[in-house]
């Protein structure tokens, strides 16, 4: 039997507002891409974080802002550039997603970052959320989008002892409870509380119908091309067997993870010799 949407009354959507933003008063989390809210800042900062732990991210953030700035300085950089830079934090699409990003920004919007989540969808590598939290961290647009963070704050509050809690439960909980006066406070106050959440007890997203457990990097796919990507920019450009003496991956395993790298335009092949895509 399908579950109903939740329905809170209005006090007790006051309730949840007070508490989430009591413990932001003591306890908020404090990141650069904060401090300094530029729309620009954000998006990097956005793509950063995607799987990526908090902590990890702030020192690829500031060096990376230092060195570009603005879109038009990264769009001026090489694929090779951007990715040496990035370098250490895995999932090396998001940084040929940002690189794309700056392009069309830049040649399309006349460097400036675009302001709904509208708007924003079309670009490279953003979806739903994605959108949602540029739009609300750069500009304090009042939208309403989730992540995992927010589904734990939300499922502590209203779902106790429900498990499989879907998004279209929670979404009409955001919209009710959102401070349209200033969501990105709210949507920071939001997250921060969802992650202390999980440092005191069992991660209340696992209640999520849509929660999946991280598969192994070791031996993945993602290693793999993780692995090919790292030594074309440490060793330099190779044919197939010399990456597969380099890296260790069986040939089948290489041709298959380069062949993906070749249509995401992360890796360029000419007369049998493989290099970072000059993109």
């Amino acid at each position: 039997m399908e579950p109903r949407p939740h329905r809170a009354l209005p006090e007790t959507y006051e309730t949840f507002k007070d508490s989430i933003y009591a413990h932001y008063t003591h306890a908020g989390r404090v990141f650069p891409w904060r401090e300094s809210t530029s729309p620009w800042g954000v998006l990097v900062s956005e793509f950063m974080l995607q799987q990526t732990q908090t902590e990890r991210v702030v020192p690829y953030w500031e060096q990376w802002m230092h060195r570009w700035s603005t879109p038009e300085k990264l769009n001026r950089a090489s694929l090779e550039e951007a990715l040496r830079e990035w370098s250490g934090l895995g999932y090396n699409r998001r940084c040929r997603y940002i690189k794309e990003c700056a392009r069309i920004i830049t040649e399309d919007h006349g460097g400036k970052v675009p302001q709904t989540p509208a708007e924003l969808l079309p670009l490279p590598g953003i979806g739903a959320y994605t959108a949602g939290a540029i739009a609300c961290f750069a500009y304090n647009y009042p939208g309403v989008f989730i992540e995992t963070n927010i589904r734990s704050a939300v499922i502590h509050f209203f779902f106790q002892g429900r498990e499989g809690v879907k998004d279209t439960e929670i979404i009409p909980i955001l919209e009710a409870s959102l401070d349209r006066e200033n969501p990105r406070r709210w949507y920071w106050a939001l997250m921060d509380y969802g992650a202390a959440l999980k440092k005191v007890t069992i991660n209340p997203s696992r209640k999520s119908a849509h929660y999946t457990k991280q598969s192994p990097f070791a031996g993945s796919f993602r290693q793999r091309r993780g692995a090919v990507i790292k030594s074309l920019l440490s060793q330099g450009p190779a044919a197939l067997p010399e990456l597969g003496k380099r890296t260790g991956i069986n040939a089948e395993d290489l041709y298959e993870a380069l062949k993906a790298l070749k249509k995401e335009s992360m890796v360029a092949e000419e007369g049998g010799i493989y290099q970072i895509s000059a993109g």
